[in-house]
């Protein structure tokens, strides 16, 4: 049986998640003011959020790995007696750090490398790589887990909220926004992201309480399904996130545990400030 190494971008989130496998992290830069910073590494979710609620007039960008970076963490991962690599990315839709991955991955000599693309973001990859280092660690093979990894891709999604679409429509990561241009600062619309990985906008809401409301009503009426695993993650949305909270319990009575994430400042960047998505992943029955 040999060696498999798992790898995960830092956009998945999972430096804010508690765990014992040894997963390596590939991180995208943060640009804000003319400052770079290395994700987590030299600046943590609450820093940043609060850099960006006080300086609206920020513009905050981010760039991926470079390829350079993910071939030297695949070379160190050889060094380190890892015989096979998995990487795990976020959507190929949302940022070329899959391409980069696919590139180093056939840089690097004397190793095979796997990489998936997960077409999704936050939690829900985090979610994909501790489940592949829990098979690894029971003995799965890569193909094994690629099949699962497959299967949770299939069986997930995010139902989005952002006070704001400034950010999401600069940096480019808005599709089909086209329709929604015209009035961007009236507006705070219910995004999803689609099976093919793209932020996508799906209903135009006018205030922020409607349209959080709007994204609980969608998800327990028209997604919400037994078994199912329900989560929250947030852009430092404190001040709404335990009513959102409370309003799932309510309405969905068997819901079980509701886990909160903190969003990585790098898709927070895209988000904005106080963004939250209601997620869900499909439990294996």
């Amino acid at each position: 049986m040999k060696k498999i190494g798992i790898v995960v971008c830092g956009n998945s989130g999972i430096d804010y998640l508690k765990h014992d496998y040894d997963i390596r992290l590939i991180r995208s830069a943060l640009h804000v003011a003319e400052e770079t910073y290395t994700d987590f590494i030299d600046i943590k979710a609450d820093e940043f959020y609060k850099m960006i609620k006080e300086n609206p007039e920020y513009h905050p960008t981010t760039s991926q790995t470079p390829t350079g970076v993910i071939l030297e963490t695949y070379e160190q991962m050889k060094k380190d007696g890892y015989e096979e690599i998995l990487a795990i990315t976020l959507s190929s839709k949302l940022s070329g750090t899959y391409e980069g991955a696919l590139m180093a991955a056939n840089m690097v000599e004397g190793i095979n490398v796997t990489v998936f693309d997960s077409k999704t973001v936050a939690y829900s990859e985090a979610y994909m790589a501790l489940e592949a280092a829990r098979m690894v660690k029971e003995g799965a093979d890569i193909p094994k887990i690629i099949d699962r990894l497959n299967e949770i891709r299939e069986n997930q999604g995010l139902l989005i909220s952002v006070d704001t679409l400034k950010y999401l429509v600069k940096n480019g990561r808005l599709s089909g926004a086209q329709g929604f241009l015209g009035s961007l600062m009236k507006i705070k619309p219910m995004l999803s992201l689609s099976r093919e990985g793209k932020v996508e906008p799906i209903e135009k809401i006018r205030t922020r309480q409607k349209a959080l409301k709007r994204i609980v009503e969608k998800f327990t009426e028209e997604i919400y399904e037994k078994p199912m695993d329900v989560f929250i993650i947030h852009a430092n949305a404190e001040d709404v996130l335990d009513n959102v909270k409370k309003e799932l319990q309510k309405a969905l009575p068997d819901v079980g545990n509701i886990n909160t994430y903190l969003l990585t400042p790098v898709v927070g960047a895209h988000a904005g400030h106080g963004a939250l998505a209601i997620g869900w992943i499909k439990k294996k029955q």
